[in-house]
């Protein structure tokens, strides 16, 4: 059974968008760039995607020929 590199990158940017969203909380809006709200409203769902979608891909069968 092969492991899919589509999981660790999906966790990787989901986690990068939390660290990004609780920066915005911790500092403040003032205090912060735009790239780290970017990060924030752009990395968290992507991974979220990413990894529904390795899951949903992972879990079919190979088709039989």
């Amino acid at each position: 059974m092969s492991t899919s590199k589509l999981m660790p990158l999906a966790v990787a940017l989901f986690a990068l968008g939390v660290v990004a969203i609780v920066a915005m909380f911790v500092v403040g809006e003032r205090g912060l760039p735009a790239w780290v709200f970017a990060a924030g409203w752009l990395l968290a769902p992507a991974g979220l995607a990413l990894g529904v979608f390795s899951a949903v891909r992972d879990s079919r069968r190979p088709r039989r020929r």
